[in-house]
């Protein structure tokens, strides 16, 4: 899955949301990024892609449980679910 173009583009939004306060400025009215999480909106500017294209990849990320989606508003905010990437890194060390 990673290998693939849009497999190197999810890995780069996971890499970012490792640490989103470094890679997204914080929205005055939503807080800290490291907090609430960070909108497709925002993704989509710092990959320069639509917001479609950009929700899409974060819904796959969160159908397989790596990311959080949390309702804020009318927007969908994003983070990393550390305790699920840990689990399917274990995963794969084990060898599947």
């Amino acid at each position: 899955m990673m290998r693939t173009p849009s497999g190197r583009t999810r890995q780069t939004i996971l890499d970012w949301l490792k640490d989103p306060a470094v890679h997204f400025p914080a929205v005055r009215c939503h807080g800290d990024p490291a907090e609430t999480g960070v909108t497709a909106r925002a993704v989509a500017a710092k990959l320069g892609v639509s917001r479609r294209t950009a929700a899409a990849h974060l819904d796959f990320l969160s159908r397989l449980g790596l990311l959080q989606a949390r309702r804020i508003r009318y927007r969908t905010h994003y983070r990393r679910d550390e305790i699920r990437i840990a689990e399917v890194a274990r995963m794969f060390e084990k060898g599947w």
